[in-house]
């Protein structure tokens, strides 16, 4: 098993992949250097971690053949660039939500990776822990059944200082506000274990904080498969919650309420009747412990760099979550329902933030 050579750009959300990603695995991967504009905080997180190789140069580290990974944790503005930099050295990439602020970017990054040495994998770590695995195990084993209805609420605080970092709750360099920042990790969630949405209505607001971007928002869903689902999200709630709940024909999911960690057991896994808790009891009587968040998702990474399984997440994956984020506000400036696909005749397609600013 090879060891892979990182480089971390971005030394904030970026000292969680190295805690949480990183060193769980340090027989898979090395992170060799580290960038960040702040000089402070690359000093701070090197020492911390013993990292000699510190710089403020992207380009540098893009010119290192001895680099196999490049790690992006930059704010979300930049993204679209420094992935297909990264991609064009032949770097493997891993790229912090939200992957860049219009499907047209990402249309633009997958035809970049048609000819890229190196693969991108974005990141949604809230779909990794026990909870939601068991729950998409029961589901994919076809115990579920019809999916009925569901429910999805990304309730958490963000006070002004929050926004007192100068690229957070602006248009340009954040792309967006409760729903690109925050609500995308349970949004996502919710289509691993349901299914892309088919109709969209969606309503957003700006009504906690004295910001550009929304810190409100709701919507209701018609997903593929006829289920309806409906979305609510605030940056003002006194006590943070997030909680999924999920009813189909013969299971009702509901997730933990942290948080930051709803992936983690303990769900609630509601059985219709004996039959049916029997057939779940015996799908998950091998159950091997998933850790949540970086850690699984680097860890299934780097088996498939090795070979040994599939890309865990994928820049289809985030298309299909911007794509909704896209329906979203485009829904909340028409006052219409929005089907899907979004495409390029979409207002939104070249730019999300077109007519909101």
């Amino acid at each position: 098993m090879s060891i892979k050579t990182v480089a971390i750009v971005g030394c904030g959300i970026g000292r969680s992949h190295i805690v949480e990603g990183y060193l769980p695995h340090s027989d898979k991967f090395k992170v060799v250097a580290i960038c960040d504009l702040n000089g402070e905080r690359l000093q701070a997180v090197g020492d911390e971690f013993g990292i000699e190789r510190r710089t403020t140069s992207f380009a540098e580290l893009l010119a290192d053949d001895t680099i196999d990974i490049i790690d992006i944790c930059t704010p979300p503005g930049i993204h679209l660039e420094q992935v297909v930099a990264a991609l064009a050295a032949g770097k493997h990439v891993v790229c912090e939500k939200p992957l860049t602020g219009s499907l047209a970017g990402v249309d633009r990054i997958m035809e970049a990776e048609k000819s890229a040495r190196g693969v991108l994998m974005p990141i949604f770590q809230y779909r990794y822990g026990d909870g939601i695995q068991k729950a998409k195990r029961i589901i994919d084993a076809g115990i579920a059944g019809k999916p009925y209805m569901a429910s999805v609420e990304t309730f958490w605080l963000r006070k002004p200082e929050y926004y007192a970092v100068p690229w957070r709750g602006k248009w340009e360099t954040e792309l967006g506000g409760v729903l690109v920042t925050h609500a995308l990790h349970l949004h996502d969630m919710l289509m691993h274990l349901m299914g892309p949405a088919a109709r969209v209505f969606g309503r957003v607001a700006t009504r906690v904080n004295d910001i550009e971007v929304e810190d409100c928002a709701s919507a209701s869903l018609l997903m593929e498969n006829g289920a309806f689902v409906s979305l609510s999200c605030t940056l003002g709630s006194q006590e943070q919650i997030s909680r999924l709940r999920l009813h189909f024909e013969n299971v009702t999911f509901e997730s933990t309420h942290e948080p930051y960690t709803p992936g983690k057991d303990p769900w609630k896994i509601i059985a219709a009747n004996d039959d049916v808790r029997e057939k779940i009891d015996r799908v998950i009587s091998d159950w091997q412990p998933v850790a949540p968040r970086f850690t699984t998702q680097m860890g299934q990474f780097h088996a498939f760099l090795s070979g040994n399984g599939p890309l865990p997440v994928t820049t289809q994956d985030a298309r299909r979550a911007l794509e909704l984020v896209t329906a979203i506000y485009q829904s909340s400036d028409s006052g219409a329902e929005v089907p899907l696909p979004v495409g390029p005749d979409s207002p939104k397609y070249a730019d999300w933030r077109a007519r909101t600013r």
